[in-house]
């Protein structure tokens, strides 16, 4: 059973249907996630988990049929992908495209200063930016040079996943999504950003964690995990339902 405490969800999703060209993909999906928590969301291919974490995007593909998706008390069901941005949710992609002719440090800066002139707070210049910068790509273990190269053109799979976090670490977002954030990387750059999404989880911030593997949730402990199945998150259990599937695979699962 889905918990559902409605005193201070940061997301809250009721009776999700999701469809695309036609074809239902999410059917009747129930999910809340309180500030400060880590949830994953694990299933077979098919299973609608990349799916859901675009809505709540808000990704223009797909259009919800029924349901509402509520972020901080208010309904986001009908705003915009840049509107979601600005009030805090991230989504890291499980495919990043490259951007050809745009700088990183470019695409970073405008991403940077939109959010601080929603906020009202001061944009930064491209030394002052660089600064910055240079603190953030030590975080997450890259080398400054990035910064200077078109976005994600010519990256390896584990510098674009990367990117991603180094996005999502300039951001400071309150939610973050991030869809298998794991795969392609090697166990020291599995350290690496497991370690920086640690770093950046606390009590007023929540991730949510999409991946088919246990191996990142030994290193990102979740407080609760989600089985989608058919579109629908079908069970839910805590830390160690991921060492269980590892053992006995999904059939396991039965409800």
């Amino acid at each position: 059973m889905v918990k559902t405490n409605i005193t201070m969800n940061l997301l809250k999703i009721q009776n999700l249907h999701v469809s695309t060209n036609n074809i239902e993909i999410i059917k009747g999906l129930n999910l809340s996630i309180e500030p400060g928590e880590i949830h994953a969301i694990m299933g077979k291919n098919g299973s609608g988990k990349s799916t859901l974490a675009k809505v709540i995007a808000g990704h223009p593909t797909y259009s919800i049929t029924q349901g509402t998706i509520e972020f901080n008390g208010k309904s986001i069901s009908e705003t915009s992908v840049e509107d979601r941005a600005l009030q805090g949710i991230f989504l890291a992609f499980q495919y990043p495209v490259e951007i050809p002719g745009v700088s990183n440090a470019d695409f970073l800066r405008l991403a940077y200063n939109n959010k601080q002139k929603a906020y009202g707070q001061r944009e930064l210049d491209p030394l002052s930016f660089f600064e910055l910068m240079n603190q953030k790509v030590k975080q997450v273990d890259m080398d400054k040079t990035f910064l200077e190269r078109n976005v994600n053109e010519g990256f390896s799979g584990g510098e674009k996943k990367k990117n991603e976090i180094l996005q999502m670490t300039l951001l400071n977002s309150k939610f973050s999504m991030l869809d298998e954030i794991d795969s392609g990387l090697d166990i020291d750059a599995l350290k690496t950003i497991s370690s920086n999404i640690n770093t950046l989880a606390t009590n007023e911030k929540s991730f949510l964690i999409i991946t088919h593997y246990q191996r990142i949730l030994d290193y990102i402990i979740p407080h609760y995990i989600h089985i989608m199945k058919e579109g629908k998150i079908i069970y839910t259990g805590d830390s160690n339902t991921a060492r269980e599937l590892e053992k006995y695979g999904y059939d396991s699962i039965n409800i």
